[in-house]
């Protein structure tokens, strides 16, 4: 191998790596946006859980989990009054229960349920009709 082949090939190696050195930083660079919004997030979810940690009753009883009769409340209401749309808390108002604003909110949760399942549209923000 003579000298101009040989500083051929170190110049190819060079440029070789010198492209793998920028994928590499490009790589860094994509990592650590990743890593600062995954901690983002972590932190987000450990406030969110000191908040309801904080809010949670101390020491009574765990919730239960929701029963299928709430729904079943639910979609008897709109099959009682097919062409009618309610809010949350009129919808409590007709079936006689709470309306305290966390009772509400549980609600207006399992309407969004409903309306994703399709039994449910939303024909209004905070709206909610059966589906025909």
């Amino acid at each position: 191998m003579n000298i101009a082949e040989l500083l051929t090939d170190l110049q190819t190696q060079y440029d070789e790596t010198t492209a793998r050195a920028g994928e590499l930083r490009d790589q860094i660079e994509h990592l650590t946006a990743s890593l600062a919004e995954t901690e983002a997030r972590l932190a987000d979810l450990a406030t969110t859980r000191k908040v309801i940690a904080e809010l949670a009753p101390a020491g009574g009883d765990p919730e239960l989990p929701e029963s299928p009769t709430a729904y079943q409340a639910i979609v008897n209401a709109f099959n009682q009054h097919p062409g009618q749309a309610f809010r949350a808390r009129e919808l409590h108002e007709l079936l006689g229960m709470p309306t305290h604003e966390a009772s509400v909110n549980v609600t207006r949760a399992r309407l969004g349920r409903l309306t994703r399942q399709g039994f449910l549209t939303q024909p209004g923000r905070g709206r909610y009709q059966k589906r025909t």
